[in-house]
């Protein structure tokens, strides 16, 4: 991109944003009004939710725990066969340069965390364990183990159908494999209606949970530690939103590889930011570790939450897993298209360590910080962000700046990767080019502030909706697409178990 297109775009969201302030309440307000009909409607379908004992299950968690249960079984438990195959070819063992592709496996797998680990990560375990209590955590452990094989088969596809052009770029994701590979068990029409349903759906959920939720909760954090309501940004979400937007968009406008260039390098230091601040409070109360895990498994299976006993423990649990690592959702298998490789079975398997890396490991972090801190009885009454604050301040007060560093990146690595699923979704309804991609991005870029400086409840509410919209038509394609999937991990595994695959390293 020449130099005046980026300035041009960036001072055109300049201009947008710099509205007068009195006018951004009447925005909010229309804005507000006008959607959330819609987004009511459209929300109480996605999560239609029915009793269980005392709790409510959202259907669409349901949906997506027996596709992961079934795709376990079906491919063998192959989740628990292959992490060390997974970790070869993260490191490039594999790795030739003439295949085609634009990231490698690292990368890819980098691109893919970043989108999935988030302010869920955070916030969103407290509240699991706030409404179902420790026993939650036990099962969003055996969730995020189960959505292991989701990830495979939707990445495994992802490679097998996507676009290749000739300028080396690649296309892929749910879009490509449900309407071509749907086509060729002459299921033309149901593929097409699918991937276009599915690509509808991402957009929205790029422009909203993968962008305006991010910077609105990552800025109402900064306005916290930063004094709340006497802070200097407090009233000045748009100044957040824009010096956000601008980081954003020094990596987006770059496309995958510049994307994947952020991520190998933000994944890695915002895990063991995260995980080593966790681990030290875990330390400082080692001798309660056993207890914890006491906790978990002691209300995994008698109940010991706010709500639903066992039943309500199970549900919170499933549910934070299920949103959390978006297994099922195919999302994650946008990212992974673009690896460089000639065998679509080796990212599947790659892709089986980001569910255990989003939920089992992370997830379970923040679990056990609540839990072994008290913080469920000392910190009463809080929950979401609040609550893992509150866990990270016993240690020492200063612990929750750490929090909002790990918030902010979580933030800002959702966004970019959702930029790169957004942009995918839009060229696949609209086709490929450069000014159409450019277009796409400044709109992402727009909404950045707008996240920031709105309070769009109906707004975000339809978003999520749509993120979870998209496993309907994922899961349903990836039903009938699970012999392809089959064939193709089966052929690779024998290549490599008889050599015809060689170490390039």
């Amino acid at each position: 991109m020449k130099p005046i297109t980026l300035f041009q775009a960036l001072l055109t969201l300049l201009t947008l944003v710099l509205l007068p302030l009195s006018a951004q309440a009447s925005i909010d307000e229309t804005i507000n009004n006008a959607v959330a009909p819609i987004a009511n409607a459209v929300s109480s379908v996605i999560f239609f939710s029915v009793p269980l004992g005392e709790a409510q299950l959202p259907l669409i968690v349901l949906w997506l725990i027996i596709a992961a249960t079934i795709f376990t079984i079906y491919f063998g438990f192959i989740q628990f066969r292959v992490p060390a195959l997974a970790i070869r070819l993260v490191r490039g063992v594999y790795d030739d340069p003439k295949h085609a592709g634009e990231v490698s496996h690292f990368q890819a797998l980098a691109t893919a965390v970043s989108g999935t680990v988030g302010l869920g990560n955070i916030a969103g375990v407290a509240v699991a364990i706030a409404i179902g209590g420790p026993g939650a955590t036990f099962w969003m452990i055996l969730a995020g183990l189960l959505g292991m094989a989701s990830k495979f088969t939707e990445c495994t596809l992802g490679v097998k159908y996507r676009n290749e052009y000739p300028d080396g770029s690649i296309s892929g994701g749910p879009m490509y494999y449900l309407s071509k590979g749907l086509a060729l068990q002459n299921k033309a029409a149901l593929g097409k209606f699918l991937a276009v349903f599915f690509a509808i759906c991402c957009i929205f959920g790029a422009f909203g949970g993968g962008n305006m939720f991010q910077a609105n909760q990552a800025f109402q954090q900064v306005v916290v530690v930063t004094g709340g309501q006497a802070s200097f940004l407090a009233d000045k979400g748009w100044l957040f939103g824009l010096v956000l937007a601008v980081l954003t968009g020094a990596v987006i406008i770059g496309g995958i590889q510049s994307i994947a260039r952020v991520t190998e390098k933000l994944v890695p230091f915002m895990a063991i930011w995260y995980l080593g601040t966790g681990l030290i409070i875990i330390l400082m109360n080692i001798d309660k570790l056993g207890w914890a895990f006491g906790e978990i498994l002691n209300g995994a299976f008698t109940g010991a939450g706010a709500t639903g006993g066992i039943i309500g423990a199970l549900i919170q649990g499933f549910k934070r897993a299920a949103f959390s690592n978006e297994a099922g959702v195919g999302s994650a298998s946008i990212a992974h298209s673009a690896v460089r490789t000639s065998e679509p079975a080796t990212e599947g398997i790659v892709s089986t360590l980001e569910p255990f890396i989003d939920t089992v490991v992370i997830c379970t972090m923040t679990a056990l910080v609540i839990i072994i801190t008290g913080s469920l009885s000392s910190g009463a009454g809080l929950t979401g962000v609040e609550l893992t604050s509150h866990a990270f301040g016993t240690a020492f007060s200063w612990f929750p700046y750490l929090l909002s560093v790990a918030v902010l990146l979580f933030a800002f690595s959702t966004m970019i990767s959702w930029s790169y699923y957004g942009l995918k979704a839009w060229t696949y309804l609209l086709g490929e080019g450069k000014t159409k991609e450019l277009i796409f991005k400044l709109i992402f870029l727009v909404f950045v502030v707008l996240g920031s400086s709105m309070s769009l409840g109906p707004v975000i509410d339809f978003s999520d909706a749509m993120i979870f919209a998209m496993s309907i038509a994922n899961i349903i394609g990836l039903y009938l697409l699970m012999p392809v999937v089959k064939q193709e991990v089966n052929q690779y595994l024998a290549k490599i178990k008889t050599g015809q695959i060689k170490r390039m390293k």
